[in-house]
């Protein structure tokens, strides 16, 4: 069996991938966030969010789908670093979920894999993302990528509870 295959999404996918996204900020953010805020978390209005975006894009965003026999298995989004609102000359990866029960199937590396490979053939000198503090597990996988904490950290704050968030950095 060959592993996923990787695409640019589509607006069908938008609801897939509202419900990969959700469910994984419920799984991922488990004991991180506070429990009732990630309980009202909807698929629907993230569905909704999603497909707004994507008709409203400029193309500087991109969203990439993996899919295995015909079945949508994760999504992530990259673009320009934002310093701010200030667009720099890195990249940035926005975000990355996978279905729970396809972690540990290749899906997110191929995802992030050809997230680096597109940064890397559109000229950006290094790509940058955030990625929760406490989040143990994604912060081994971005480190077995070849990305490294740089020592910049944000807070951020949900439902008055502090979930600081660290940057981490690769050389492309």
């Amino acid at each position: 069996m060959s592993g996923p295959r990787v695409r640019e999404m589509t607006l069908a996918d938008c609801d897939r991938v509202a419900e990969i996204r959700i469910r994984g900020w419920q799984n991922a953010y488990r004991g991180l966030m506070p429990q009732p805020y990630l309980d009202a978390l909807s698929v629907s209005e993230d569905a909704e969010r999603r497909r707004k975006r994507f008709r409203q894009s400029d193309g500087s965003v991109v969203n990439l789908v993996a899919e295995q026999d015909g079945e949508l298995l994760g999504w992530a989004a990259h673009g320009p670093y934002r310093d701010g609102e200030v667009r720099t000359g890195g990249a940035e990866l926005y975000a990355i979920y996978v279905d729970a029960q396809r972690f540990g199937s290749g899906t997110g590396h191929a995802l992030l894999q050809e997230s680096v490979r597109q940064c890397t053939a559109a000229g950006h000198p290094r790509m940058y993302l955030w990625v929760l503090k406490g989040n143990t597990r994604a912060r081994a996988f971005y480190e077995r990528a070849g990305f490294r904490a740089d020592g910049a950290e944000e807070p951020f704050d949900v439902d008055g509870v502090a979930v600081p968030e660290v940057r981490y950095l690769r050389t492309l």
